[in-house]
């Protein structure tokens, strides 16, 4: 107990030295790009010696060979979802070939998806969504080596260096617990990986072995990658038993209003409490004010829409903290719907 105290006292002091090292590092720059000659990540090679009990041998040698990739900041800098309005968005996301991908792919592997949505109580055309934005279908899955990308943005990207330290972590520990060589895996230039694109935390916490293979591999099992997705919905709260979300009108798009929408991807306010605002809500929802929503304002070229989300789109949300991500991923997911029940491939 008395070495668990001073183990704990010691690692704390070295995440201290850490983000101290690194916010040093964000005002005046840093020399090297060579990693393992970097003091922030020597002290963070020690915390893991320290907590995980990992070899420092084999983390020296990762760090010597990690690479720092500039194009992966650049990337992180500008994403989509805060670059784009919402109709050069969707034009990406809910494309006729991906449709086109959702239903083939959910007819190669209904069996999977309806046992995945009998087990969690997940929609599978979610499913099939989440994985068609995500990676095509894994047919792009990431070409960056996960290490390159998290050290990267572990130590090079101030901003969110904090969190990417964190997966860093996660990362080595997953390569460890499933057997794999960290420096072999690759992902998108955030770090995530394969179909469904988890992060290292979440592969660890939500990825499951669902063909029972003694084996979680999202990588390249469609199987497991199916009802990894699953289980992240079901335990981030998926209901399925309601609106998602729903185009409305407003009366008068007052400064209030406009201010309110997008102000947060959580229900916030009742529909009646909306209705009181100047939202028009349909005779069809008139029935249960009392239930939570969010208002959205989605930029079209000549203005913009306004959609309700709710419980199960705030889920979504939970995927990707972007309301475009989560209106794409539903909006594909009931095009693919409706294109496989016109098919006859439904049923």
């Amino acid at each position: 107990m008395f070495f668990q105290l001073i183990s704990s006292g010691y690692a704390k002091t070295l995440r201290v030295a850490i983000c101290a090292a690194i916010a040093l590092q964000g005002s005046v720059g840093y020399a090297s790009d060579d990693y393992i000659d970097r003091p922030e990540v020597v002290a963070y090679i020690e915390s893991l010696v320290v907590e995980h009990d990992f070899s420092r041998q084999a983390l020296e040698e990762i760090f010597r060979d990690a690479e720092k990739k500039d194009r992966i900041i650049e990337l992180m800098s500008r994403p989509a979802e805060r670059r784009l309005q919402w109709h050069e968005y969707r034009k990406i996301l809910v494309d006729p070939p991906r449709v086109e991908l959702g239903v083939k792919f959910w007819k190669e592997n209904a069996e999977t998806l309806a046992r995945a949505e009998q087990v969690y109580g997940v929609d599978a055309a979610i499913i099939v969504a989440i994985i068609g934005v995500e990676t095509r279908y894994g047919r792009i899955t990431g070409s960056y080596r996960v290490v390159d990308a998290l050290a990267t943005l572990g130590f090079d990207y101030p901003p969110r260096s904090k969190f990417f330290l964190s997966e860093l972590t996660q990362f080595l520990l997953l390569a460890r617990e499933e057997g794999k060589s960290a420096m072999s895996l690759k992902g998108s230039y955030a770090g995530a990986m394969g179909y469904g694109q988890f992060i290292s935390s979440s592969y660890r916490n939500f990825a499951v072995d669902f063909d029972n293979d003694g084996v979680r591999d999202i990588w390249s099992n469609k199987v497991d990658a199916i009802g990894s997705v699953a289980n992240y919905f079901a335990r981030h709260g998926w209901q399925g038993d309601g609106l998602v979300t729903q185009k409305i009108s407003v009366k008068t798009a007052t400064p209030e209003i406009l201010e309110l929408a997008n102000s947060s991807l959580k229900p916030n306010k009742t529909l009646q409490q909306w209705q009181e605002l100047g939202v028009e809500i349909p005779t069809s929802m008139s029935e249960d004010l009392q239930v939570n929503a969010m208002l959205m304002r989605m930029g079209q070229p000549d203005g913009a829409d306004f959609w309700l989300g709710f419980d199960d789109f705030y889920v979504i949300t939970r995927y990707n903290h972007s309301r475009l991500y989560a209106m794409a991923v539903y909006q594909l997911s009931e095009t693919i719907r409706q294109l496989r029940l016109q098919s006859g491939e439904a049923g």
